[in-house]
């Protein structure tokens, strides 16, 4: 290498005083598709050559970049090679990371739901026994009461547990009500939900492609994923609420030729959920959709879990972008 740019610097994360005189091989664990294109262009064998590779490197991610190799007529520099990263592949290794993420997390889930549902019910018929068998003439007035208080404890925390279970064991279930869903009466319902709560300081902005066509799935599902996010974006907004200037986007478009979870379909609804509060804090933002992870006091960290999962059951994928004054969730569900 005689030269390298800033963004070829950026990309390989190595300054140029480190990439000056190095070779493809000290850079790539497996550049010899590379240097084969190297070497046909120093040989005069083309002009120019493109190929998609994925560049394996040593302690960092591989590359996936759409590489341009061209023969160049000067001595001191024959060959110019571009590197550009593959955005798509980069998505679609994305996907499919969170694709077989949901996997791991619904069996776990399960599993887990099942071992503490099963003991529940036990503890729960325990506490009530107990209670009928406190012999209140044998004992002073205010240590019954006291008694019956701390038995009523356990059943009231057994189902509060009882409800955390089922709503963890929700996912597993599949779609109970499917008819045809038009993905705007689903936004306009979340609306309504959210103004009603929200009365004053949050505007909510529509931006519909009202040419979508509906589509078969659960409404109430839909509506509960919608809601959501929705709504841990109105309580991130809070401080903006205060001020006035909090905003809430519902924006609806189609993409078309679109791969969703390995398979390509020719049309796809494509819905965002766009809020200008403060983003989602950096230290759990790879893992919002994991279950009982949330960046707010008293949240069950079940509301993006459910939605994950029900998008999944509609062939669909959801992701998020955020950054200070912008989270941006996005929704992709086939149409036909």
């Amino acid at each position: 290498i005689v030269y390298a740019n800033p963004a070829a610097e950026n990309l390989l994360e190595r300054p140029f005083k480190l990439l000056q005189h190095a070779e493809l091989k000290d850079l790539f664990l497996n550049s010899e598709e590379l240097f084969d294109g190297f070497q046909q262009a120093i040989a005069q064998q083309f002009a120019e050559k493109r190929q998609d590779l994925t560049l394996e490197r040593n302690g960092h991610e591989a590359l996936h970049v759409h590489t341009i190799v061209t023969a160049l007529d000067h001595p001191d520099t024959p060959v110019l090679i571009e590197l550009r990263e593959n955005v798509q592949q980069i998505k679609l290794d994305r996907e499919e990371r969170i694709h077989d993420q949901h996997k791991e997390n619904k069996e776990l889930i399960r599993n887990l739901a099942h071992e503490i549902k099963n003991p529940l019910g036990g503890i729960r018929g325990a506490a009530q026994l107990l209670e009928l068998e406190l012999p209140e003439q044998d004992l002073p007035e205010r240590r019954a009461k006291e008694l019956r208080e701390y038995t009523q404890v356990i059943i009231k925390e057994a189902d509060r547990l009882q409800v955390l279970v089922d709503r963890l064991l929700a996912p597993n279930r599949v779609p109970q009500m499917i008819a045809d869903v038009n993905v705007h009466e689903v936004c306009e319902r979340v609306r309504s939900l959210i103004v009603a709560e929200f009365p004053r300081g949050l505007r909510i902005k529509r931006d519909y492609d009202l040419s979508i066509p509906e589509f078969r799935g659960d409404q109430q599902q839909l509506i509960q994923v919608v809601l959501n996010i929705a709504h841990n974006a109105a309580q991130a907004l809070c401080h903006r609420i205060e001020t006035g200037d909090a905003e809430i986007i519902f924006k609806t478009r189609v993409v078309r030729q679109v791969t969703l979870a390995k398979v390509r379909y020719r049309l796809a609804l494509d819905l965002h959920i766009i809020d200008n509060g403060p983003g989602i804090p950096l230290a759990i933002r790879d893992r919002i959709f994991y279950p009982l992870v949330s960046g707010r006091d008293g949240g069950s960290g079940l509301g993006l879990t459910l939605a994950q999962a029900f998008i999944t059951q509609h062939a669909g994928v959801i992701d998020c972008e955020s950054r200070p004054g912008c989270t941006d969730f996005r929704i992709l569900i086939p149409l036909p």
